[in-house]
């Protein structure tokens, strides 16, 4: 199956350092993206039901950007956050880019939306 890229855009109220907090520190992790994270300098091991996967974070740019190398995906897939704060409203505006195979996009986007509707409940807004 194809793998493709898409790109979701989703807004907060808390700040891009609340957010940045929350997706590399072990204990705000578990509150709203894996159930359990072992982090050692920038290998993350993330579980999810007794199950690991390994990324590597290959660009961390502190309150705006953090890219992540999932070990077991192709060389030029990447798991990608970026955040900038919206001129309008103030608020963080958290960019995310992922990759899928092409006839799972739909459903990524559904468990993307579902995870960050955890994440603004967990920063406040």
């Amino acid at each position: 199956m194809k793998r493709v890229s898409f790109e979701m855009e989703f807004l907060f109220r808390a700040s891009p350092t609340i957010l940045y907090k929350f997706l590399t520190s072990p204990a705000c992790l578990v509150r709203w993206f894996c159930d359990a994270v072992d982090i050692q300098e920038d290998v993350y091991v993330f579980e999810w039901s007794g199950s690991e996967e390994v990324a590597i974070l290959i660009d961390d740019i502190e309150e705006e950007r953090l890219r992540f190398k999932w070990e077991e995906a192709a060389d030029n897939e990447y798991l990608e956050f970026r955040f900038e704060i919206s001129p309008v409203t103030n608020e963080t505006i958290l960019n995310i880019t992922d990759f899928c195979d092409a006839d799972e996009v739909e459903d990524q986007k559904k468990l993307w939306a579902s995870q960050f509707d955890m994440l603004r409940r967990e920063t406040g807004g």
